[in-house]
């Protein structure tokens, strides 16, 4: 992988990553379309996370001092961890799975259509809640695991990790801007544990990035500004800008992956992993 391939990497996954159409997603179809092979390809997608999750924590820095300074008076610590264990039991249970469709690209297409329908319904759904006066200032309990729910099924590449958190949350009533910033800050302990089990599993397979660790810096440094810019820019109009763009977008781009699957232009998974794959997945 080039430094340039690196820097265009990072940059996708920096603006994707906060804007509802899914960084994971993104970066395996450019994975697969510029032919990309890297041994720890997933761990580069996860290294990718850290650097947007850096980009978390400089954002919200005085709502992590608050937090973890006063974890009785602010709740945000406990319902973090609340809302990540529906992603715990997921991975406990579907780790080959997870895996799998981590670096394949089997479900992509179609993932991308169902992250299109679950936009289309925050819109939707958020708009009759504004007009009834319903909508929810604050994060509790129950909004949390609404969240949580919804982040075990934005696992998937293609399923957009913010847009499925923030159609948990406002399903469950909150204004879309409050569902925003928790959906940023729920990035944090998944990004963490995901660090932690992927870097575990390389350590013992031995890293040996080799010729591509300055494309993965470049790529890193990328993410990082790109983050930190996308967040910015996402939580200053999530409440005045329609989502059915972002939920056009993505169908259109689901449409076009399944078009590029079945003409053969974009060839992932041979047919007997495809196959494998979809056995683990349901068991």
């Amino acid at each position: 992988m080039s430094i340039l391939e690196g820097a265009f990497f990072g940059l996708m996954q920096g603006l994707a990553e906060f804007l509802p159409i899914s960084s994971s997603g993104h970066l395996n179809l450019l994975h697969a379309l510029f032919g990309v092979n890297m041994e720890h390809q997933l761990l580069f997608n996860i290294l990718l996370h850290v650097a947007t999750l850096a980009a978390v924590g400089i954002m919200f820095w005085k709502d992590w001092v608050d937090m973890i300074l006063h974890p009785i008076k602010n709740r945000t610590l406990l319902l973090l961890f609340i809302a990540s264990m529906p992603a715990l039991a997921a991975k406990i249970l579907f780790d080959d799975a997870l895996d799998y469709a981590e670096v394949h690209n089997t479900f992509l297409g179609v993932c991308f259509l169902l992250t299109g329908v679950m936009l289309w319904f925050t819109q939707k759904i958020s708009q009759r809640t504004a007009a009834a006066g319903n909508e929810k200032q604050k994060v509790g309990v129950k909004e949390a695991l609404a969240m949580g729910c919804l982040q075990a099924v934005g696992m998937l590449p293609g399923i957009s990790r913010s847009g499925s958190t923030i159609f948990g949350g406002v399903c469950a009533k909150l204004d879309r801007s409050v569902a925003a910033k928790f959906s940023f800050m729920m990035s944090a302990p998944a990004i963490v544990a995901g660090m932690l089990s992927e870097g575990m599993d390389a350590l013992e397979s031995g890293i040996s990035f080799g010729s591509d660790l300055p494309a993965i810096l470049v790529g890193m440094l990328m993410a990082f500004i790109a983050g930190y810019l996308s967040i910015r820019f996402f939580m200053k109009l999530i409440s005045r800008v329609s989502l059915n763009g972002f939920a056009i977008y993505v169908t259109a781009l689901g449409i076009l992956v399944i078009i590029l699957q079945l003409t053969g232009v974009m060839v992932d998974a041979p047919v007997e992993q495809a196959v494998q794959g979809l056995a683990a997945f349901f068991g």
